[in-house]
C-alpha cells in the first residue's frame, strides 16, 4: 500500500521509517528539504519538497494512490487544512492529522478526520489509525488477563448487531466512537460505517479476536458461534 506523510519531524521520520521497514510505499513532504536528513540513507520511499496542502505537490506524492495520510507538521492549521483537502478533495478515507490543540480535535474528529495529540508515543498511535484494519491495544488490567482494543472492523461487519459480535468474538463491547464521540451502546446497537469499537478482550484470544475483526466476516463463524450461545442457554 501506498502512504503519504506531510512533516519530516520526528514524528513524520518514525512514521515513515516504520511503513517504509513493514514493506509499503511511501512518500514523505516537508517544505525544508534539509529535513529528510532524519529519514537515513535506507529509507526507500519518495521525498517531496514543498507545502503539504499544495494540491501540485500531493500529486507528486502520488496522493491519488494513497491508502492513508498523515499530516504531522509541527502546525495545527496546515495539518488541517492537508488533511481536508487530501479526504474532501482527493477522496482519501483513512486521514489522520496531529493536532496541539484539544478543542480542535473534538471538532475534526466529528468531521470524520482522526486526530493524536502531541505525546511521546504520538507516532504509533498515528500508525493505529493509518494502517486499515490493524486494532490498536489501548490497556490491559493488572493481572494481565484482559486487554483493551479498539477497532474499525472490516466493512462486511457494518450492520452487525453489537451483541452477535459480542457472541462471535467472545469479547464485550465496553463503548464505541461515533461521529468523533464517545457512547455507550444500546442493547439493540448494531455497526455503522466509521465507528470505532472499543471492546475488552481475553488477552490469551487477542490474535484471534484482531483476525476476525480485520477480515471479510465468515458466515460459518458466526453460525457456529450462535449455535453454541443457543446450546448455552438451552443447557
Amino acid at each position: 500500500m501506498h502512504f503519504v506523510i506531510m512533516g519530516c519531524g520526528r514524528v513524520g521520520a518514525m512514521l515513515a521509517l516504520s511503513l517504509d521497514e513493514r514493506g509499503h510505499s511511501v512518500a514523505v513532504i516537508d517544505q525544508e528539504p534539509a529535513a529528510f536528513s532524519r529519514l537515513g540513507r535506507d529509507f526507500a520511499g519518495q521525498t517531496v519538497a514543498g507545502m503539504g496542502f499544495d494540491r501540485a505537490t500531493l500529486e507528486r506524492a502520488r496522493v491519488r494512490e494513497a491508502a492513508g495520510f498523515a499530516a504531522v507538521s509541527s502546525g495545527d492549521n496546515s495539518n488541517i487544512i492537508a488533511a481536508r483537502v487530501v479526504r474532501e478533495e482527493f477522496g482519501v478515507r483513512r486521514v489522520v492529522a496531529r493536532i496541539y490543540d484539544p478543542h480542535r480535535a473534538e471538532v475534526y474528529e466529528r468531521l470524520g478526520i482522526a486526530t493524536v495529540p502531541t505525546v511521546r508515543w504520538a507516532s504509533a498511535q498515528v500508525m493505529n489509525r493509518l494502517l486499515p484494519g490493524v486494532p490498536e491495544r489501548q490497556y490491559r488490567d493488572v493481572s494481565g488477563t484482559l486487554t483493551m482494543i479498539a477497532a474499525e472492523p472490516h466493512p462486511s461487519w457494518i450492520g452487525t448487531a453489537l451483541t452477535e459480535m459480542e457472541r462471535v468474538t467472545g469479547s464485550r463491547v465496553v463503548h464505541l466512537t461515533r461521529f468523533g464521540e464517545g457512547e455507550l451502546p444500546r442493547p439493540d446497537a448494531h455497526l455503522q460505517q466509521g465507528d470505532r469499537l472499543h471492546l475488552m478482550v481475553p488477552t490469551a484470544d487477542l490474535a484471534r479476536v484482531e483476525t476476525l475483526l480485520s477480515h471479510q466476516r465468515d458466515e460459518d463463524e458466526v453460525r457456529e458461534s450462535f449455535d453454541r450461545a443457543l446450546r448455552g442457554e438451552q443447557s
